[in-house]
């Protein structure tokens, strides 16, 4: 633990301009970030006495080495910058925003010259429209299937749509006219995106107008007795009636609004948003997040983080409504107003509704968010007392000098000494942190007569050497020790921790304790491989399955923890999550081992320029009836390699790619 007297910067020193400020831990990495009106005053009051601290600033302030701060010219700017950094460093002792589920949204991809509408999650693309989220992602095929009658575009991945170029054939569903076909020129690129901007028309709330157009061009039909066409818009109607009936009106149709509800106590906060359009709930979405980890954080303040979390990423008026309806107005709610109409490009009305339908949805809203909360209690996981007494108890029954906060896990995956490969995962504060998880490949260990031998321990060691001869390396030429503190500029360095563009490196930072999946021999390579490295100091255990005992390093008895303990919990959580990530990436490699290409074994032809190859022609047949000057056409394939890939697909005509367990012909 670090005094904080040590780093403390001179008073006079701070400015009182508004800023934002970060604090670093004794390894340079970021564990807090905040922004002031006022840098001085913020500042100075984490320098009081640390009797008169929240108990989560008091370690916050002693975990840190230094800090350091950003002026800008105004609260927005601050608003932009905290958020950025936030999400650059992913700081531990801010506070931490769980969905409670990766929920899924239908996106439309305007990007492409032929857009596509599909089922996507994770991180929003540029250039994509996206409606929801949804609750599940079969009630987004449920509601494409019903749009296609009268929205025929296509839904069809990239691969299966060059299939059908080149074929000429277009798939199932451009016979039953549920796809215009534009594979096959049934439409031209220009119509098919018309229907797609039609289709993101209809779901953004705009759907009165193309009802009234279904059932003018009905009733035209019908009064000239063509009753085929007639019935055909009738079942396009009901389609259309049948997915607008699955959104519940709450509004009239101009109200398009985003509706918060928050329900919180000591710990921890539940927020739940409906996302209004066209005056109907398209979707809905939650998050848990632990208020003890940011001390000082009241309700003003949770609103303002909430809005940067749900905003930060999104611009334009489909993803910032005209209304931002919220239970308690954020500290700043001028600042804030300026920076949604940024995001959005117009006025954006933040307020609380005090009266009528807007206040009754979002009282419902909050009593979402009161039904999430107390499922999230009955999750162990999610527990914020058990993880911290899971870290108490780990530093107690193992001797550790600090409780520890950074935990790594390795664990090895073969099968008889083929497509060896280790998993490294990360627990930090008893959560995992799978940005930082990593995969290696391992060569196999041979007999005399050279055959593969089946050796979990020379793996074991061989990965571990890797990992920490790599931090050994990235950490040589840092003082992680000397604290700075002061102004510094946006993109600042952070000495030897940060590679040229100011990312952080991969590894880093080093664990306060080393997790293998095994019993004594696994332990004893694995402090071999620390001590070899330099990092002898670094605790190790490991967790043997059978009968879930600690093994710890040099000595002959494990450690029996009770099979109720919040230690023992966490250990197993984490091996079995190492576990699950080496097997996952050893399937991967050994699916690909047993895939036999005609492009394998052309020499000069690796597995990034058959990617590309396969990327540009669609198939190895196509690949094969190419000439050397189309094969040129592909970047880094000269004229060397062309003449290499003709012959050698010359020579084995016929013979396709085929899985060598299975034999089915995979071109």
């Amino acid at each position: 633990m670090a005094d904080p007297r040590t780093y403390r910067p001179k008073t006079g020193d701070i400015p009182t301009d508004a800023g934002v400020y970060r604090f670093r831990d004794r390894d340079g990495r970021v564990i807090y970030v905040g922004k002031a009106k006022s840098l001085r005053s913020r500042l100075t009051s984490y320098f009081q006495d640390l009797r008169l601290l929240h108990p989560r600033t008091r370690t916050m302030v002693t975990t840190a080495a230094s800090v350091e701060w950003t002026v800008v010219r105004n609260e927005v700017e601050a608003l932009q910058l905290e958020y950025a950094w936030i999400k650059e460093y992913d700081p531990r002792f801010n506070v931490k925003y769980r969905d409670d589920k990766s929920y899924p949204y239908l996106a439309v991809t305007m990007s492409d010259e032929v857009p596509r509408a599909q089922v996507m999650r994770g991180r929003k693309k540029p250039g994509t429209r996206y409606f929801g989220p949804f609750t599940h992602a079969w009630a987004i095929r449920d509601t494409l299937d019903q749009l296609m009658r009268v929205f025929p575009m296509r839904t069809c991945s990239a691969g299966v749509y060059r299939r059908a170029e080149a074929s000429g054939r277009p798939c199932l569903l451009g016979y039953i006219d549920k796809c215009s076909a534009p594979c096959v020129g049934n439409v031209t690129h220009e119509e098919h995106r018309a229907i797609a901007e039609d289709f993101c028309a209809f779901m953004a709330g705009d759907s009165a107008r193309f009802t009234r157009d279904i059932e003018r061009r009905m009733k035209a039909a019908s009064a000239e007795l063509d009753f085929e066409q007639a019935a055909r818009l009738r079942d396009d109607l009901g389609a259309l009636e049948k997915v607008l009936q699955k959104s519940a009106i709450v509004f009239d149709d101009a109200t398009d609004a985003d509706v918060f509800g928050l329900v919180e106590d000591e710990l921890e906060a539940a927020v739940q948003v409906f996302h209004v359009r066209g005056g109907r709930i398209r979707g809905q979405r939650g998050w848990v997040t632990d208020k003890a980890s940011e001390a000082g954080v009241g309700t003003p303040e949770l609103i303002e983080r909430i809005l940067l979390e749900v905003y930060g990423e999104r611009e334009g008026k489909d993803d910032v409504p005209r209304e931002v309806l919220v239970p308690v107005l954020p500290g700043e709610p001028d600042d804030v107003r300026d920076w949604l109409r940024q995001r959005r490009g117009g006025v954006v009305d933040l307020r609380v509704p005090q009266r009528g339908d807007k206040r009754e949805l979002a009282a419902t809203v909050t009593k979402n968010a009161e039904q999430a909360l107390a499922r999230h209690k009955v999750s162990r996981a999610g527990d914020l007392t058990a993880r911290s007494q899971a870290l108490e108890e780990l530093q107690e029954n193992l001797g550790l000098p600090e409780a520890p906060l950074r935990i790594e896990c390795f664990d090895i995956s073969h099968v008889q000494g083929t497509n060896v490969v280790g998993s490294m995962v990360v627990f930090e504060d008893g959560l995992p942190r799978k940005s930082e998880y990593r995969r290696f490949i391992v060569a196999g260990t041979e007999d005399a007569d050279g055959t593969l031998r089946n050796d979990d321990v020379a793996a074991m060691h061989e990965v571990l050497t890797r990992r920490f001869a790599r931090l050994a390396r990235e950490t040589a030429n840092g003082d992680e020790t000397t604290p700075v503190s002061g102004e510094v500029d946006a993109d600042d360095r952070a000495g030897s921790l940060r590679d040229e563009d100011g990312r952080l490196k991969k590894f880093a930072y080093r664990p306060q304790l080393l997790v293998v999946d095994g019993g004594r021999p696994q332990v004893d390579a694995a402090a071999r491989a620390l001590a070899e490295v330099g990092f002898a100091d670094i605790p190790v255990v490991g967790l043997a399955k059978r009968l879930e005992e600690v093994w710890l390093a040099d000595d002959d008895f494990p450690v029996i923890l009770p099979r109720t303990s919040e230690a023992l919990y966490l250990l197993q959580r984490v091996r079995d999550e190492a576990h699950r990530f080496a097997i996952t990436f050893h399937r991967e490699r050994r699916s690909k081992a047993m895939t036999v290409s005609a492009l394998d074994g052309i020499a000069g032809l690796g597995p990034a320029k058959q990617k590309a190859l396969l990327q540009h022609f669609g198939t190895v047949k196509a690949i094969r009836a190419a000439d050397a000057e189309a094969l040129q056409e592909v970047k880094g394939v000269g004229p060397a390699l062309a003449e290499s890939v003709v012959r050698a697909l010359s020579s084995n005509e016929g013979s396709p790619a085929v899985n060598v367990i299975t034999g089915e012909v995979l071109e």
